[in-house]
């Protein structure tokens, strides 16, 4: 099912995730950025035909944005039309304010609604980019797939959602919810996958520069840079280099497009320098020894 959205997939991701759709649970999925863990859940939305929900994790992030809040001006605007009719009726006007068309479903709750009768997937991304007190709120929301919104009441899903977490791990996810969750780490492809993946990928790239991009990349990620390069960098070089016509890499070529594959100044600069060459000359050998 993966491979058939042009997603590479080893044998154990893809066990883990066949348990998760089975029993029904979350799947927190782990590594560094670029590795393709969010093309996962959208893959699997295309595949299972169902509508993909994303939550986008970031500092702060609050209930308002990501469960629900309510249409406070449509609200005012209700009380002002009651007060101008005469009504009196504290409770009517409470019942009437705070029902169901006033309510603005954020990502949590519009996962755990499907009116369509198919439970969406629901992508809660780069969870460690919270704080830990809305780690704890999804607690619930993991367990019951359910929300209590206190002026309505508890709101369960009537079937759960699909759900997939990811992570790049700049901070450690607390036990009690990885406990609710199969789990799997999303490692770097070898050079085979990687390949093979910008063959689906890039498919007008030159055979032999698409070797020499993955061998390239391959190398980078054994030297200490700040931020390694992930798939995703790998696919954008391979389409920058095709999109300039180049069927081989050489040192010019490689320092004018360097910015689509490193995304931090002092990488870059060692890589311009005499070690990058160094790293060219290197992979060329190492293909040409290959045959």
């Amino acid at each position: 099912m993966l491979a058939a959205g042009n997603y590479l997939a080893g044998r154990s991701l893809a066990t883990v995730l066949f348990l998760s759709l089975r029993m029904k649970r979350p799947l927190f999925l782990e590594g560094e950025a670029g590795v393709g863990k969010t093309e996962i859940a959208k893959v699997l939305a295309a595949a299972l035909d169902r509508p993909l929900i994303r939550l986008q994790c970031y500092e702060g992030l609050d209930i308002s944005s990501a469960v629900y809040e309510w249409n406070y001006p449509a609200q005012m605007l209700e009380i002002r039309l009651a007060e101008a009719s005469g009504t009196t009726d504290r409770s009517r006007i409470e019942a009437d304010i705070f029902s169901e068309r006033y309510l603005i479903r954020r990502p949590v709750l519009q996962a755990l609604s499907s009116p369509d009768g198919r439970a969406p997937v629901f992508l809660i991304d780069e969870l460690d980019r919270t704080d830990e007190a809305f780690e704890a709120f999804l607690l619930e929301v993991l367990s019951d797939f359910q929300v209590t919104v206190p002026e309505l009441g508890t709101i369960r899903a009537a079937e759960p959602p699909i759900v997939i977490i990811t992570t790049n791990r700049t901070r450690e996810v607390h036990d009690a919810l990885k406990r609710r969750c199969l789990y799997h780490w999303v490692d770097y492809p070898d050079a085979a996958q990687e390949l093979e993946i910008i063959r689906r990928k890039v498919p007008g790239c030159n055979a032999a520069l698409s070797q020499q991009v993955v061998a390239y990349v391959q190398r980078l990620r054994g030297l200490d840079l700040f931020k390694n390069p992930g798939v995703a960098e790998t696919i954008d070089w391979a389409t920058a280099l095709t999109e300039l016509d180049r069927v081989a890499l050489d040192p010019e070529t490689v320092s004018d497009t360097l910015g689509t594959l490193l995304k931090y100044q002092d990488d870059i600069a060692r890589i311009e320098g005499a070690e990058g060459r160094k790293l060219l000359d290197d992979v060329k050998a190492g293909l040409a020894a290959a045959g």
